[in-house]
């Protein structure tokens, strides 16, 4: 019996569960701290006044995440024929650095939404890198991603339906309720 394509496969196997260890381990000794106070410097400097957080709540799965916090709309929603409004909270975005199951890192920004104001826009994958590929420089650069895609959900007007997308920023536009329920 030939079995050399299953050892070549076995022995794959053994590198990458061997990778996801070295991987895990290079997140607590040091890639987790190289995360947070790179975004900790940017956020000093620029005076963005975003909030740095570590969640740790699952071992192995671990989060920094670059957050804008939430804050009132400037909207309320009307209860009943009455004088009182309840206000709805926007979400102002984050920018995620999550660990993946393998030890590898996904990172991801979470669009602004505001509570019960249609369905949040899903989140946008920037990339996924191994521990070594994560350099300061790429935190730079997911920092500036992240805040061209806030502006653009911030300014967002009909000039950039074309660039956004029909539910760029998860609501439909009052034109297009209208063309679909035919009135």
């Amino acid at each position: 019996m030939d079995i050399g394509s299953i050892i070549g496969k076995v022995s794959q196997y053994k590198t990458i569960v061997e990778n996801t260890k070295n991987y895990r381990k290079d997140w607590d000794e040091g890639l987790r701290k190289l995360i947070m106070t790179t975004l900790e410097t940017i956020n000093k400097e620029s005076g963005l006044n975003a909030r740095v957080e570590h969640q740790d709540g699952i071992e192995n799965l671990e989060v920094v995440l670059f957050s804008l916090g939430q804050e009132m709309s400037g909207i309320a929603e009307r209860i009943s024929n009455s004088p009182t409004t309840r206000p709805m909270i926007k979400h102002n975005g984050s920018l995620v650095y999550q660990q993946l199951f393998n030890g590898k890192v996904m990172i991801m920004i979470a669009y602004p939404f505001i509570e019960g104001y249609g369905q949040p826009k899903p989140p946008k994958m920037v990339e996924i890198l191994r521990p070594e590929e994560l350099k300061e420089a790429f935190v730079l650069r997911h920092v500036e991603e992240f805040l061209k895609e806030v502006i653009e959900w911030e300014d967002y007007d009909d000039d950039m339906q074309d660039k956004m997308g029909v539910n760029p920023i998860g609501f439909t536009p009052p034109s297009i309720i209208t063309e679909e329920s035919g009135e």
